[in-house]
Order: C-alpha cells, then sequence, then structure tokens
C-alpha cells in the first residue's frame, strides 16, 4: 500500500482510484515476422472496478511520483514485464479537474511472454492494434484509445548542425568544430523530455525523444567523441543529403521532426513526410549561450 491509494473525486463529480491521480501504461512492439503491431494490455480481475474489461496497466499515483515512475511501477507490480527493458517515448494527460490520468507511451524491442503478477489481473496479452477494438474495454481506456492508437511511435529529433550553430552567436564562426561539440553537449538536457511539440507533431504533453545530430565538414570529427544520449551521423558529403536520407528511411514506428530554418531542406524533409522546425523552438529548450534572432 502507498500513499496514492485510495478514491478521489475529480472536479467533474466522478470517483477515480487513485488520491493523486494515476497513471498507465501502453506499450508497444512490431513484429518483424508478420509485421503486426501489438500493444499490452491488462484483463482486470473479477472483483476489480470494470471486472473482466481490457485496459493499461496501472494504477494510483504516490505522492510526489511523476507519471513514468508511477506507470512503470504499477506494471510491474500487476505483471510479469521487466520494465527496465521498456524506452518511453511520451506521455499525455487527461485533467479530469482536481484529478488525473497519464498515459505514458513506450515499446519494447523483444516481447516477451507476460503473465499476472498480482490478484488485479486475470489475463496479459499481446494484441493486435486492429484488433483492441473488439474486445471488451474498461470505459476510460476506449474513450482514449482512438487518440492513443495514433501515438504509438517514437518521435527522432533530427537536428540540422550547420544551421542551429549558425543561429547561436557564440563565437561559432571562430571553432566550428567546438561549436558543434558544445551543441552536442547541451542536446543531452533532452533526454529529460520535451514540452510544446510544434502543433500537428504528435498529441503528446511531454515527449522523450531520439536525438540524432547531423554534422559535415570541419565538424564532422564530433561524430568520434562521447555525447550522452545523442547520436551524431557524419554526413559523407552534403549534410542536407543525408538528413534527407534519414527521414525517408523505411521504419513505421518513427516519427520525424527536422530542425533547420534552410528552405531548401526545409522543403525536402517535408516532401518526404517529415515535420519541420525552426532552431529557435529547439534553441528555447537548452542551456542558454549567446544567441542571435
Amino acid at each position: 500500500m502507498g500513499d496514492g491509494d485510495g478514491w478521489a473525486r475529480c472536479g467533474l463529480g466522478h470517483v477515480h482510484w487513485g488520491r493523486f491521480g494515476a497513471a498507465g501504461l501502453l506499450l508497444f512492439h512490431r513484429d518483424p515476422g508478420d509485421g503486426l503491431l501489438r500493444v499490452l494490455l491488462q484483463q482486470r480481475a473479477w472483483w476489480c472496478h470494470g471486472a473482466g474489461t481490457w485496459g493499461m496497466f496501472g494504477g494510483g499515483r504516490h505522492s510526489g511520483e511523476d507519471p513514468v515512475t508511477a506507470a512503470l511501477r504499477e506494471t510491474a507490480e500487476e505483471c510479469t514485464l521487466d520494465t527496465r527493458a521498456v524506452r518511453v517515448h511520451g506521455v499525455r494527460t487527461d485533467d479530469h479537474g482536481g484529478w488525473d490520468f497519464a498515459s505514458v507511451i513506450a515499446s519494447v524491442d523483444d516481447p516477451p511472454d507476460v503473465r499476472p503478477a498480482s490478484l488485479e489481473t486475470r489475463k496479459a496479452a499481446w494484441v493486435p492494434v486492429e484488433e483492441v477494438r473488439g474486445r471488451r474495454l474498461f470505459g476510460p481506456f476506449a474513450r482514449t484509445w482512438p487518440l492513443l492508437s495514433t501515438m504509438l511511435t517514437r518521435l527522432v529529433l533530427v537536428v540540422d548542425a550547420a544551421n542551429v550553430v549558425g543561429a547561436r552567436a557564440d563565437g561559432w564562426w571562430r571553432d566550428r568544430a567546438g561549436a558543434n561539440a558544445r551543441l552536442c553537449d547541451d542536446l543531452a538536457v533532452l533526454r529529460d523530455g520535451i514540452t510544446g511539440l510544434p502543433d500537428g507533431v504528435l498529441p503528446y504533453e511531454r515527449v522523450f525523444p531520439e536525438v540524432v545530430l547531423v554534422v559535415e565538414g570541419a565538424a564532422r570529427g564530433v561524430a568520434e567523441r562521447p555525447c550522452d544520449g545523442v547520436r551524431v551521423v557524419a554526413a559523407p558529403g552534403s549534410g542536407d543529403d543525408r538528413i534527407v536520407e534519414l527521414v525517408t528511411a523505411a521504419d513505421p514506428d518513427a516519427t520525424y521532426l527536422v530542425v533547420t530554418a534552410d528552405r531548401e531542406l526545409r522543403a525536402r524533409c517535408t516532401a518526404a513526410g517529415a515535420s519541420v522546425t525552426g532552431p529557435r523552438w529547439l534553441l528555447s529548450r537548452l542551456p542558454r549561450r549567446g544567441r542571435s534572432g
């Protein structure tokens, strides 16, 4: 029992489990064999609210507990999934007025056989996305599933290093490689998540992106140094061409957001199906250095 266990009434007059709100984990995986996208669902035990229905693993948050920690903890308590193998991609919160439920979207590379681990769980199953609506779903999950089903993807943030570095008035023209290295180090803060995604990208409240920094020319050596939480790609030729190659990769479970102000590159990336935003959006989320514009 934790201090979050208990019932709470929201501003809409409904009663919910979780004195400080609740969180659930929606875990997905695409099988390379049949190509099907599946989600891990829990069938609730007969004595639970919503007995026999299917939904996310989850439960009440403890005081001071963030949604991701709560969702992973509750899932580990209710089934045999090893949550250390989970990669969290984002959080979406539904506010009911004084009480909220956070849906944590995540994935695994190799889906294990998951079994019940508490009396709250009758069954656990990897369910093809196309078959979810055919199950008897827990009411709140049924209402949010149409939106959540569009969020089963990871965000890949592709940074045009040369363009973003040029938007910083930190003396980059004196040491291009050093400026690229500083940008790489600063991008590490994005591991804690990003809020305020550009319109039309993904309906996440907070997203934990895979960050790819594309360097070119004199800055290619940055790819040879350690860069915490950032994948650095050294373009053999044009950095723009390498970025376009990345966003046209055949990955059905990735959503690409390119950071650049270059007009031609923006057009090429948009034509390839990627979203685009400018350096100002990214720089406002990084440690403050001298900036121009």
